[in-house]
């Protein structure tokens, strides 16, 4: 995943921006609830806190809706099947064979599921009939079925994990990149059903959470604080910056000690309040450790 550089802009005033928006935000949600607790009188608060508790109440039973219930005693699982064979619902196909075929059926009503003409699953929790033409494959190096289809995806074994099979030859491997939670959303990577993005440092984040990191001028990775994309031209546009920014007298002269993001460098270098360079890579990706 990269960025078009048209898309990157230095933002000096951009903390400042964010900075005053969450202020303004923090205030608006300030004055929304002095605004939902001023529409309660005094003889009617207790009311209103009741009516809060019972909200809540609410929202935690929705999600604690079907916790540990499982269909079957066969599939660990909260859907069921309708049989193309009789049009009935079942828990799995196993469920359905021992109730149509067994001896207190009438010997010639007796059959099987034929299992690969299943096209209906209903969900156990709300109810919903959907079809399941999703895809569906099971990937043995990962042990878990997954969507999409199996073309359009590979088991990299160093990773322990599917990607796109656009990235086969392009991703750096880490042990283990997905069995963690995404770093902004903190959703379970292995198991999630969104599109994952394998950042040039090898981490994996959603790639919507990358978009929403890009919306907000963010472009380090959030665990390693490598560059998640070409960042050359802007690198450029500091140097220009800081040719037009001289330093006071009393600064011009001092050395700090830094450390590269993006290539791991240490290195003295001469202080500037914008940005400090690293000599190795010329990347402003870096921070201050002494001076």
């Amino acid at each position: 995943m990269s960025f078009s550089m048209d898309q990157v802009e230095i933002k000096p005033s951009a903390a400042e921006g964010l900075e005053l928006s969450c202020q303004q935000q923090n205030e608006n949600c300030k004055v929304y609830e002095e605004e939902a607790w001023g529409s309660c009188s005094p003889q009617s608060a207790l009311g209103c806190m009741v009516k809060q508790e019972s909200n809540e109440a609410e929202a935690t039973e929705l999600l604690d809706k079907g916790l540990m219930q499982y269909g079957c005693a066969h599939y660990r699982r909260r859907c069921r099947i309708r049989a193309p064979c009789c049009d009935e619902i079942f828990d799995c196909r196993h469920c359905h064979n021992e109730a149509r075929n067994n001896i207190n059926v009438d010997q010639k009503l007796r059959h099987d599921i034929p299992r690969r003409q299943v096209s209906k699953v209903i969900c156990s929790l709300c109810g919903t009939e959907q079809e399941t033409s999703k895809r569906q494959y099971h990937c043995d190096g990962c042990g878990i079925c997954r969507i999409g289809g199996q073309e359009n995806f590979f088991h990299c074994h160093k990773c322990g994990c599917c990607y796109s099979i656009r990235l086969k030859n392009s991703h750096p491997c880490v042990e283990g990149a997905m069995h963690h939670d995404c770093p902004v959303c903190f959703e379970f990577l292995f198991e999630s059903r969104q599109d994952v993005t394998v950042l040039p440092c090898g981490h994996t984040i959603h790639t919507n959470c990358l978009k929403e990191m890009r919306d907000h001028f963010q472009y380090a990775c959030p665990l390693c604080s490598k560059s998640v994309c070409d960042m050359s031209k802007v690198w450029e546009k500091f140097d220009e910056e800081i040719a037009a920014t001289p330093m006071p007298e009393p600064y011009q002269n001092k050395m700090v000690s830094i450390l590269c993001n993006d290539c791991g460098t240490k290195s003295l270098v001469r202080f500037h309040v914008l940005a400090r360079k690293c000599p190795n890579c010329k990347s402003y990706n870096t921070r201050q450790t002494q001076g």
